[in-house]
This record gives structure tokens, sequence and C-alpha cells, in this order.
């Protein structure tokens, strides 16, 4: 098979394409010196697409979404590269603008409803403040689709929830109205951001087939931040399994489950626990490192997989596209076996 180096992102060059982010770097500022949180990641994202971004917490994936939604303080954090939405690159937008784009273009879903919601205002006002501020609908109107969007994700009794107060709902309450915030203005783009944590089962089914009912029907692409697998392999398209700040594999979700290559990604496939398996659950070795300590030169999940010799990995690894539209970074992956394996 030839394998193929891949410095940029994987992109489908089409009309569909709503999203391009290329090289970007998201640097946090720790004492006098800066450290990458998101570094060199590039991706596209299509009309009518959920792109799952999947890793352990402090991998970047956060990071990623709120700088995709200019959410950084830019006092304490440096941010270059392109994130391109028609024409505009929102790496370098000014505040009055990202304001127009906002809730307007793209929606975010925030992984804590309770913090993201304002426990002064009545449900009904936080819908109806964005349709304030981006459509010219009168008040009568704003009102009316405030309760559409109650009814629409799902919650019952809509006009009495609507002047209610978010201390008033139960958890997956809130997250129905984090979504109805979030879809209000029939954003093109939506960034959901752990939208099932700290759910019961039976809730997190159902905000997962709302927002898989609400794609549908809008052709909206949604970015799924999240580290549950399951999630991923029932809603979405495309993977990208994140490492330290950057993508170390980028597949289609059916490619990426069926024929896993970087070392990271199988571990994290191994980790889920199977119907059939006896014994203990596979944990993988060692902690995501810090920002601060986190060794920048060569493959970056060496350090948790010490049993695969320094020369199997890349001094500078890259992505390279190993099958049409499937990326991996390093060449660490054509020797990898776990531990309890034989070569």
């Amino acid at each position: 098979m030839t394998i193929h180096t891949f410095e940029g992102g994987f992109s489908l060059a089409n009309a569909k394409q709503l999203l391009d982010v290329q090289h970007l770097h998201t640097s946090f500022r720790i004492k006098d010196d800066y450290y990458d949180a998101v570094d060199d990641v590039s991706f596209t994202l299509n009309r009518n697409e959920i792109l799952a971004i999947v890793g352990e917490s402090g991998c970047g994936k956060s990071t990623l979404a709120t700088t995709i939604m200019g959410l950084q303080d830019l006092a304490n954090t440096k941010i270059t590269g392109e994130i391109m939405y028609k024409d505009l690159n929102l790496a370098n937008l000014n505040e009055t603008l990202y304001n127009k784009i906002r809730g307007n273009d793209i929606g975010m879903i925030f992984q804590d409803p309770l913090s993201a919601l304002n426990p002064l205002m009545r449900i009904e006002d936080q819908i109806k403040e964005g349709l304030s501020y981006h459509t010219k609908m009168t008040s009568e109107q704003r009102q009316q689709r405030a309760i559409e969007l109650l009814t629409q994700v799902g919650i019952p009794n809509p006009e009495r929830v609507g002047r209610q107060y978010p201390h008033e709902l139960s958890g997956g309450m809130r997250q129905r109205v984090i979504i109805a915030i979030a879809i209000a203005c029939k954003p093109p783009i939506i960034i959901a951001d752990e939208p099932t944590t700290a759910l019961d089962v039976t809730i997190q089914a159902q905000i997962l087939d709302l927002l898989t009912d609400l794609q549908r029907e809008t052709e909206a692409g949604i970015i799924l931040i999240t580290h549950d697998l399951g999630v991923v392999a029932e809603m979405a398209d495309r993977v990208a399994v994140m490492y330290g700040g950057q993508f170390v594999e980028v597949a289609t979700a059916e490619e990426l489950f069926n024929n896993p290559k970087h070392p990271y990604t199988r571990s994290l496939l191994n980790s889920i626990p199977q119907e059939d398996q006896e014994g203990e659950l596979h944990v993988i070795e060692g902690v995501v490192p810090s920002l601060k300590n986190m060794v920048r030169n060569g493959c970056r999940f060496a350090p948790r997989i010490p049993w695969i010799p320094a020369s199997d990995h890349e001094e500078n690894p890259t992505l390279h596209e190993v099958s049409p539209g499937h990326l991996v970074r390093c060449t660490c992956y054509k020797h990898f076996h776990f531990r309890d394996e034989k070569e």
C-alpha cells in the first residue's frame, strides 16, 4: 500500500464545504511562555455532515471548539492559522463582526447548561435574546418562535417552561433549552461540546436523537466533541481522534471502527467493555500530559507505549494518508502492538 505524507487537513473539495480550518494554533500563556493547546490542526466541515472529535479530557477538544466560536481570552491567548467561513478568517475577526457570526451562523451547545444559562433570566427571554440581535422579528414573533423551539426540542408545556428559570429545570430539560438557543436562528454550523455529559442514559439517547433529527431537517454541519465512542459510532460521518493538541487519526466512522491504525485510537477502542469480555478492562498507561510538561518533539503518544522502540517513531510526526481519506500521524502505527501481545 502506498503511503502519502499529508501536510494539510482532510478536505472534501466541493460546494458543500461550510468551514475550512487550516494550521490552527491556540496557545495559552503560562507565566512568560505560551504553550499550544491546539497545535497545527486542519480539517473541513461539510453541510449535512457530523464530524466527531474524540479523545481524553485535556487533549484540546473543547479549546478547539471555543477557538472556533471566538470565546478565548485574547489577553492570555495567541491564535494563529485560518478558520475560514464565507471568505472570512474567524481567527483574526474583531469582536463586533464575531458577534454577528455567533448564534446566527455558528451555534454552540455547551457542556454544562447550568453555567451556560443566565440564572436571572427566564428561559423564553434567553431564547429570544439571540432572535432580537440577529433577526427583525417583532416581539410577538420572537415569543412565538421561542415556544416553537421549546416544542421542537421536546419540552412539554413549553409556555410554562418558558416562564421558568434555569434552576427550576432538570439537567435534561436545561440541555434541551441550550439546544433550542443554539438552533434558534437556524445556523448552518452547530458545535456540540459533550452534549450528553452528566445525563442519564435515557436522556442521553433522547438528546442524541434530537440532534440527529435537527441535522437532517436543516442539513447543518455538526462538530460533535465527545469522549464517548459509542455516541461516535451511532452518529458520526467522520471522526478525528485528538491527542496532545493534534489530530492523530482522521477517517470515516466506518473506516475508523473497522480498521483503526494509530496506537491511541486502538487503545481507546480496546478500552470499550465488550459483552463477551473476561477479566480486567484494558487501561491506557499513563495520563495526558499537561501543557507545560508535554514533550513537543517526536511522537506525543510514545511515553504511554514505552515498549515500542524509539526507532519506530518519526522524529517529526506528520499525517500520512494510508488509504483515501484515512490519515494517521507517525509511522509507529505500523509497528504497534499491545504490551501483552506478541509482536
